[in-house]
């Protein structure tokens, strides 16, 4: 398998020639090598995340050999890359393999990778699970830096803020990031002092529904059914020039439930009110399964409904380090003006 592997990287690397050029240009040294899934080892990942090379496995592990043929290839194609292996093959994708004590001292070491010019802190292993920047989100990055200068800018499910870093990059006068955890948002604090930025990007620690709720002037019970629910921060309603809505699939808490499949519309319409007449509301979906098409119907439905329809839409598609044979990748983002 080694042999056959090395040609599948070796591809895959020479189909992304222009497009690692053009990023280069554009100070950006955080990129998907290797896109399994579609390019011909169901799977296993290979990133870029400036001199760190991570490489994970998701269905299987990969074998000993395989890895050593992986590396092999990437100290000769792209030298002075540190390689780190996460095997997340187990359930719950949690990562399982052991690392040498070198390797181990590499992992958790912090450092930095750039995108569009903007400065990112990276970390191989860490206390969760999933790198500290998306890599497939950055065409959605790319279009909010496009847009950002001089507007307000809502960041829901902001992770470790890198949409609102950029957005503050770009030139936005004011930048709300909200999440529940905290060590996500005490890494974006970290990114963003990595930057040379007009205005200091805002962290809001709060479950995304208290928190929207209030933006959107619906405003959060304290009590449901008798029982009280757990602090949250009390915000001022508020509408904002660019809301951008990254969702997970699914997530559970006393505030409400994110459904994906089942029931965007429990964060769209809130999302849709904190947005300003006129402005502009970005949503992502990461399931799979998820038709675009039947997706942006529910959503121009739901926005009806709430007496605030869509003028415009137009789809954002990842860029091509994420390639989809079928032109249906599995992130979907759309961006709405309304």
């Amino acid at each position: 398998m080694s042999d056959s592997l090395a040609g599948l990287l070796a591809t895959a690397l020479d189909t992304r020639a222009d497009l690692i050029t053009r990023l280069h240009g554009e100070q950006t040294d955080a990129y998907r090598l290797f896109h399994g899934s579609v390019e011909g080892m169901s799977g296993l990942t290979v990133d870029r995340y400036g001199d760190l090379l991570l490489v994970q496995s998701f269905h299987q592990s990969l074998a000993p050999d395989d890895l050593a043929a992986l590396e092999a290839f990437y100290a000769t194609t792209l030298p002075g890359l540190i390689p780190i292996y996460n095997d997340r093959s187990q359930p719950n994708s949690r990562i399982c393999n052991p690392l040498t004590p070198e390797q181990k001292v590499a992992a958790h070491l912090p450092r930095q990778c750039s995108e569009l010019g903007v400065n990112y802190r990276i970390q191989a292993r860490h206390e969760g699970q999933d790198p500290w920047l998306f890599l497939d989100l950055r065409a959605g990055r790319r279009r909010v830096m496009a847009e950002a200068a001089g507007k307000s800018l809502l960041n829901l499910f902001a992770y470790t803020c890198g949409v609102g870093i950029a957005a503050a990059k770009a030139g936005a006068r004011l930048v709300v990031n909200v999440d529940f955890a905290e060590s996500s948002l005490r890494v974006g604090k970290e990114s963003a002092h990595l930057n040379e930025l007009s205005t200091r990007p805002r962290r809001v620690l709060s479950d995304v529904f208290p928190a929207l709720r209030q933006y959107a002037g619906l405003g959060q019970a304290q009590m449901v059914r008798g029982k009280r629910l757990p602090p949250f921060p009390k915000l001022e309603p508020q509408q904002f020039d660019l809301v951008f809505l990254d969702p997970p699939r699914y997530a559970k808490s006393p505030f409400g439930v994110v459904d994906l499949v089942n029931d965007y519309s429990a964060l769209f319409k809130p999302a849709l009110l904190a947005t300003a007449e006129g402005g502009t509301l970005i949503c992502s979906n990461n399931v799979a399964e998820a038709e675009p098409d039947a997706w942006l119907d529910q959503l121009c439905r739901s926005a009806i409904k709430a007496g605030r329809p869509i003028h415009e839409a137009e789809w954002i598609a990842p860029e091509a380090d994420f390639p989809s044979p079928d032109g249906k990748p599995p992130l979907k983002m759309v961006v709405l003006r309304v």
